[in-house]
């Protein structure tokens, strides 16, 4: 049993993180998750103290590869100029929180309102994370700015921040008109802001 405790605690949060991302937390029963993991019901708290321990870990998982993910995304590796990279990831984020794959949409998105009244851990980890997600974007216009892809009049953290309160404001009222012309309006900003030196 033990050999097997890590592989299957992760296909636990990796099925709850599918049904979670499609009907939100409150709306998945513990009953819900282990049947998706395929883990008998008495099963769970061997593997989570909690529901709010399972969401919170369920959470920092998917900072933890969301962080993996935007790194590679805005990595000097990938080619191009930091302003290309950054375009390709508010595009990237414009396709995928439009579509109709659920697996594909971000927690944060989803989980941010629900959970930050019910849980202060949960929030803790939702806050933490976004707040990461802001500094590597602004790591990025810091690396724009000084090989000249961006132009200097912009401050790289307050650029970030704007940037990603944007993109999470367009998420939700996308998912609220279920239209993608929030999101396309917020790349059209994007495009404004992210401008290049004359």
């Amino acid at each position: 049993m033990r050999e097997h405790y890590g592989e299957n605690k992760r296909n636990i949060l990796q099925a709850g993180q599918m049904l979670i991302a499609q009907k939100g937390y409150t709306g998945v029963g513990l009953s819900d998750i282990l049947a998706a993991a395929r883990i008998p019901k008495g099963s769970f708290y061997h593997y989570f103290g909690s529901k709010e321990q399972y969401g919170r870990e369920l959470i920092e998982q998917y900072v933890a590869g969301y962080l993996e993910r935007l790194d590679h995304a805005l990595s000097a590796s990938r080619g191009g100029n930091a302003r290309e990279r950054l375009l390709t990831y508010w595009g990237y984020w414009l396709e995928s929180q439009c579509c109709q794959e659920v697996g594909q949409r971000c927690l944060v998105v989803k989980l941010s309102a629900e959970v930050a009244d019910l849980s202060e851990e949960m929030r803790q980890v939702l806050h933490g994370g976004t707040q990461r997600f802001i500094e590597r974007i602004a790591g990025c216009i810091a690396d724009g700015i000084a090989e000249g892809s961006l132009h200097t009049v912009l401050d790289p953290l307050a650029t970030a921040t704007m940037l990603y309160q944007q993109w999470l404001g367009a998420s939700l009222l996308s998912k609220l008109s279920r239209d993608r012309a929030p999101m396309e309006a917020a790349m059209l900003v994007t495009r404004r802001v992210l401008v290049a030196p004359q």
